[in-house]
């Protein structure tokens, strides 16, 4: 068995830490996000950076989900 893939590929249940982590790494990325709106012209450049963005939001919260310490 690989640790690893078990790992990405299971379910991992909210500590009661853990939420308040999410909403920080979302609000934090929400932030960013109206910035990006107000510096960027609206363009195919802007919208691929915002992609990129909830790229982060995601990996920053699985990586809070797969990796805290039990």
């Amino acid at each position: 068995m690989n640790k690893e893939l078990e790992n990405r590929f299971s379910y991992h249940a909210p500590t009661p830490e853990q939420p308040a982590k999410y909403e920080a790494v979302r609000s934090m990325a929400k932030q960013f996000a109206y910035f990006l709106l107000e510096v960027t012209p609206s363009s195919r450049e802007q919208s691929t950076a915002l992609t990129k963005l909830d790229e982060v939001v995601f990996f920053a919260n699985a990586a809070i989900a797969r990796r805290s310490e039990s």
